[in-house]
């Protein structure tokens, strides 16, 4: 089932990989509509990574609701199911072959901030993450720790000068280096 109004959208449904895929479309149209095409990837990684956690780890059922909201300049994408169990960040990074362990890192990386609570309402939590929504805006530089090859020390650059000393065959001035002396 799915509701919207001006400004927020509501998609109820099985935490199911079939599932998955239909969420990242609504939620990329929906981002569209609104003009917000520089957060599409972000969003959709994001709400792809929470629904995974829910068909995984959740308990008693894989239902849950996606809950996309713009305000105040900021989009907020909630994941929220009936398990009552938060979420954890693993504190070592997972290990290159492991095929879970980096949701939440991911979701962290991607957005501005993100966060988890208990639902007030009933038994489970919302899983959330947010980023700022300025329509057609590039995402705001983050400090991100990349890996490059030492740095070499960049070539000297030679200066050339025209010595007036003799000609060459083809009756043209010799090049020198600057600062160089006639041999």
């Amino acid at each position: 089932m799915i509701t919207h109004s001006r400004r927020h959208c509501v998609v109820e449904l099985q935490a199911l990989p079939s599932r998955i895929g239909q969420i990242r479309r609504i939620v990329s149209a929906q981002l569209r509509h609104w003009e917000l095409d520089p957060l599409i990837d972000r969003a959709a990684l994001g709400v792809t990574e929470l629904l995974s956690n829910v068909h995984r780890h959740a308990q008693p059922d894989k239902t849950c609701i996606v809950e996309i909201e713009l305000r105040l300049g900021r989009l907020t994408v909630s994941v929220i199911d009936s398990d009552p169990r938060l979420p954890v960040v693993h504190e070592t990074p997972a290990e290159a072959l492991e095929t879970c362990g980096r949701g939440l890192a991911l979701v962290e990386a991607l957005s501005e901030a993100w966060g988890t609570h208990l639902r007030p309402d009933g038994p489970g939590k919302a899983v959330w993450f947010s980023l700022t929504a300025t329509q057609g805006a590039a995402r705001p530089a983050r400090p991100v720790p990349i890996r490059t090859a030492p740095v070499r020390e960049p070539a000297r650059a030679v200066l050339l000068a025209v010595d007036p000393g003799p000609a060459t065959a083809a009756g043209l001035p010799v090049a020198a280096p600057v600062g160089a002396r006639p041999g």
